[in-house]
């Protein structure tokens, strides 16, 4: 299944929508309006929020961290989460990038399907060191939980 029609999150209000699903999702909320976070949505025809997909770029564009990559719950296991991922990771590499991250302690499966292979978390954060979600968790002692998952982009 291909991805949704997506649409930037182009201001708060767009924002503040996103938040329940990823809320719900148990996917970190902090730093969503930054200027460096490019994240989009779905809605469907009420209006709701029902995907979203998304990354960070380090300062030189290099590598991206992936984040927000949600579907709601009667959408799920149709592959759309996938495609959400790919469509983001494309536009990453439109931008630059080179070599993609994440944090996941629970979806290894999901993020291996997607071609990550697991990550040195200690390179991710010096790599990824000036994005909001990296330094969130330096700075709460969260990083030492987390699970690094990497992989190179293609057309770098």
């Amino acid at each position: 299944m291909t991805a949704p029609h997506l649409v930037p999150c182009s201001g708060q209000r767009e924002v503040d929508d996103a938040r329940a699903l990823l809320a719900a999702s148990d996917l970190t909320l902090s730093g969503l309006g930054e200027a460096g976070v490019h994240l989009w949505l779905a809605r469907d025809d009420g209006g709701a929020v029902v995907a979203t997909t998304g990354y960070e770029a380090s300062e030189d564009g290099h590598d991206v961290l992936v984040r927000s990559v949600a579907v709601t719950p009667g959408l799920r296991g149709r592959g759309l989460g996938l495609g959400l991922a790919s469509w983001a990771l494309e536009r990453a590499v439109e931008a630059g990038a080179a070599r993609a991250w994440l944090f996941s302690r629970r979806s290894g499966p999901f993020w291996e399907r997607a071609g990550f292979t697991p990550g040195d978390r200690d390179e991710m954060a010096r790599r990824l060191a000036s994005t909001h979600q990296v330094r969130q968790f330096v700075a709460t002692g969260q990083l030492g939980r987390e699970v690094a998952w990497t992989r190179r982009l293609s057309g770098a």
